[in-house]
Order: structure tokens, then sequence, then C-alpha cells
């Protein structure tokens, strides 16, 4: 006879307010983003997760540490090559000369993006405006450390703080 779960009020289904924790490992296994402060939500409504993560979540219990490969075309999307932009350093202003700066770009129509500067060789500067985890295959580790009914407040006002895992 093997062991079954139990149907829990502490599984997660819709409408259960889950808080959770988690880290994202890239292609190679390193650990690129942790969040150790509880992420909160209401299971199946407009979460904010990515789709497979909250499908893998469905029935799983306070506790549980679950992990989930996302593709690209799951997660971060694959890497535009639209949005990396090499130019001559010297046209570069002396603050965005080191890899890992900010540049906030401004198309013609006013809309700004965030641009990272990737590289720098041979008096070339590289920025690039995709996500740093685009085009790879990523793995969530994920700890479930809180399951219960959402109150009839939280269901009707939704004052549960919304997020997104992929911002």
């Amino acid at each position: 006879m093997g062991f079954t779960r139990q149907m829990s009020a502490q599984q997660i289904k819709k409408d259960k307010y889950v808080e959770l924790t988690y880290a994202i490992l890239d292609a190679q296994g390193e650990t690129k983003e942790r969040v150790d402060m509880p992420v909160k939500y209401i299971h199946g409504r407009n979460s904010g997760l990515f789709p497979k993560i909250e499908s893998a979540l469905e029935g799983q219990l306070k506790g549980d540490d679950i992990e989930i490969s996302l593709s690209q075309h799951e997660g971060f999307g694959p890497s535009d090559p639209n949005l990396i932009v090499i130019d001559d350093l010297i046209n570069v202003p002396a603050q965005f000369h080191k890899i890992g700066a900010e540049v906030e770009m401004q198309n013609e129509s006013g809309a700004t993006k965030k641009f990272i500067v990737t590289k720098i060789n041979n008096g070339k500067l590289t920025i690039d405006g995709n996500h740093p985890l685009a085009g790879q295959t990523i793995k969530f580790i994920i700890n479930i450390s809180e399951v219960r009914d959402a109150t009839e407040e939280e269901l009707i006002t939704g004052v549960i703080q919304n997020f997104s895992i992929d911002e």
C-alpha cells in the first residue's frame, strides 16, 4: 500500500493564499537570483507567475520544496539581437565605462528601456536590453512557506501584493 497525499487545507489550489521563497539558477547551475523575503499571492488569481510554475505549484503543500525547469520560451524568452547595441567607447559617457552599468535608452516615441553594459573590448562597448536570463533554460527552486485559505477581504479587494517573478 503506497503513501497517498490526502486533500489538505494546506494544499495549493485556486483561492489559496501562498507564500514562497525561491532561487533562480542559470543553465550552468549558478544561482542568479535568490528571494528570501516571502513572495505572497493568491493562487489562480493573476499571480504574475510563469504559467508552468503556477501549474507546478498546484496541489503542493506548505513546507514542500520543488524544482521547475523552464525553457527560454517558458521563462524570460529568447535573446533579441535587436536589443544588443555595440558602439565605440569614445561615443559613450565615461560613467558607463564599466561592466554592469545601467544605461536608460529612449526610442522615438519616448518609451524608455534599461540596458546593461555587458562587454568592453577593443575600444567597443556592448549594451544589452534583454533580461540577463533571456535565451537560457533556467531552474527555479521554490520553498512553499505558507498555504492557507485567502480571507474574504483578500479575495474581494486583492490586497495581497501582486508581483511578477520575471521582473
